[in-house]
């Protein structure tokens, strides 16, 4: 018996479906009374330390949990499930007391790198713990954070892990573990660790090692564009500029392409090695009631299987149903985190949101992504971003717009362009330009940037470097490349020529013509790391 401990916050169905897939039997934290009589405990931690801190004394939990941890039961901290277990952390302004069970504090990244620390990792393991049976040096792991323990004691140190410098990311003192990266969320080797903590009844540690692991992987994400085709169905779709139809006839318009069924093409890519999925829902479905949406039901089913992290975008707003009820954009992405999200995408909303912030040059705190990222962490928000190249003469006729001097001539022979931001799917253009909304959308608190063009969409001419150069070099957060990828010499160029931190695809791999596998294995023949394709 497993028993859970869900305070409420982040995404926790993906704990329960890997517990349950391994025939682990789960009972849900209801009071402080289960934490006392837990056989073993799993606390799932997600988002933001201070909101965890603040929930966990509300409900009584702190108290009865460091009893629990007196006793040395069987207890797995995972990310700000670990943290917890220290004496506080940067990420709290209120300085609010934790548990308080090891000595040391959480720390922000302080390093030129992009934070948060995002994608699959390495590590080095320093203790000889039965948790990792099983597990080899070439192991990776999915880690999501811009904070670190410090611990005072480093023989609590498990692993550590290097991002420009070594930090814990895991620690262990008998049978207390915990985890900074996410096991629920790391295919084979996060399920093999978790089966681990489910079968064994003693982990008590027995020597030292040193086994050296490898660096950051580059990410390689399968997007999946979901939308209703004529009948009502929900397919996935791949445009060419954005246009989901194919060739019609007389009227010019025909069907939506239909590339498959949404949970099927994603546990494909889930056994192929992807690094991530991500589901763009391009169908308003605005007139459901929130616990109807279509979108629900595809992540609920999807993170049974696909033990990788899972992002949604699409509809992350404040919006009335057809009912009259009101929901604003923290309840929608509550209800989507709750069905198996580990980030939400926004769109077309974050453009409003930055150019209110730019004009005023003030935080409201009442924003999407300020209210998301406040509760559920930085690294939750991703800000999907669709410009177009607009060709000028001279850097002062695009007023003042980040302007680029470009190799690729306009249709006049103009030597530079700028990058005008669109919303409703690239159909309507906004007087602000891709790198001013990463700039803003950085400061109101997103964690990262997924960067399209569409330009480059659906032509398998290779990413727009200089765009995602440019919005690389403006901001700290990672950087995803989107559109235009059509063999795998394009994912190596993007890497290399930009220090993008994950590059995306949809239609070459939907169609199968250049499998997840061979873009890794290219792309490690060319010395970039990755996180080799296993079958889960």
């Amino acid at each position: 018996m497993i028993t859970l401990l869900d305070y409420g916050a982040g995404n926790v169905r993906s704990v329960k479906n890997a517990v349950e897939k391994l025939g682990g039997t789960l009972h849900t934290v209801a009071s402080p009374e289960d934490i006392l009589s837990a056989e073993k405990i799993i606390f799932p931690g997600v988002g933001n330390y201070e909101n965890m801190i603040q929930v966990l004394n509300r409900k009584g939990y702190m108290k009865p949990l460091r009893e629990y941890l007196a006793s040395n039961r069987p207890f797995f901290g995972i990310c700000l499930g670990m943290q917890a277990l220290f004496q506080g952390s940067e990420e709290d302004l209120s300085n609010t007391e934790s548990i308080g069970f090891f000595q040391g504090r959480v720390e922000r990244f302080k390093t030129k790198l992009s934070v948060p620390h995002m994608g699959w990792n390495g590590i080095h393991l320093k203790q000889d713990s039965p948790l990792m049976q099983g597990i080899g040096p070439d192991a990776r792991f999915y880690f999501v954070h811009s904070f670190h323990l410090v611990p005072h004691d480093p023989s609590v140190v498990l692993t550590t892990t290097t991002y420009d410098y070594a930090f814990a990311s895991a620690i262990q003192q008998g049978n207390i573990i915990g985890t900074q990266f996410h096991p629920e969320k790391s295919g084979k080797h996060g399920m093999q660790l978790l089966e681990n903590f489910i079968r064994l009844s003693d982990f008590t540690p027995c020597g030292r090692v040193d086994i050296p692991g490898c660096g950051l992987s580059r990410r390689i994400i399968a997007c999946l564009d979901v939308r209703s085709n004529d009948q009502g169905d929900l397919v996935v779709t791949k445009g060419d500029q954005y246009d989901v139809r194919e060739k019609g006839d007389d009227d010019g318009k025909g069907g939506v392409r239909n590339l498959g069924k949404p949970v099927d093409l994603a546990r494909r890519y889930y056994e192929e090695g992807a690094d991530e999925i991500t589901f763009l829902n391009i169908t308003g479905f605005r007139d459901f009631p929130l616990a109807d949406l279509p979108m629900i039901t595809i992540l609920e089913q999807t993170s049974e299987n696909v033990f990788v992290p899972l992002t949604i975008g699409g509809g992350i707003k404040d919006y009335t149903d057809a009912d009259g009820r009101h929901y604003t954009a923290l309840e929608v992405a509550d209800r989507y985190f709750r069905s198996g999200a580990d980030k939400i995408s926004i769109g077309s909303d974050a453009v409003d949101i930055a150019k209110a912030f730019v004009e005023t040059g003030k935080k409201t705190g009442q924003s999407a992504i300020e209210q998301i990222s406040r509760v559920y962490g930085a690294q939750a928000v991703v800000i999907s971003i669709d410009p177009r190249r607009v060709y000028v003469a001279s850097p002062e006729d695009a007023g003042s717009h980040h302007v680029i001097q470009t190799r690729i001539p306009g249709p006049h022979g103009e030597a530079f362009c700028w990058y005008q931001c669109t919303v409703q799917g690239g159909r309507t253009a906004v007087d602000l330009d891709a790198v001013t909304l990463a700039r803003a959308c950085e400061k109101l608190g997103a964690g990262e940037i997924l960067l399209n063009c569409i330009d480059r969409d659906g032509t398998g001419a290779g990413f727009d470097l200089e765009l995602i150069r440019a919005v690389k070099q403006a901001v700290s957060i990672p950087v995803i490349a989107s559109s235009g990828a059509g063999c795998a010499d394009h994912f190596s160029e993007v890497f290399t020529e930009t220090g993008a931190d994950a590059a995306l695809a949809a239609g070459i791999f939907h169609r199968k013509e250049v499998p997840i596998a061979d873009v890794k294995a290219y792309l490690a023949e060319h010395r970039i790391p990755v996180r080799q394709s296993q079958r889960p």
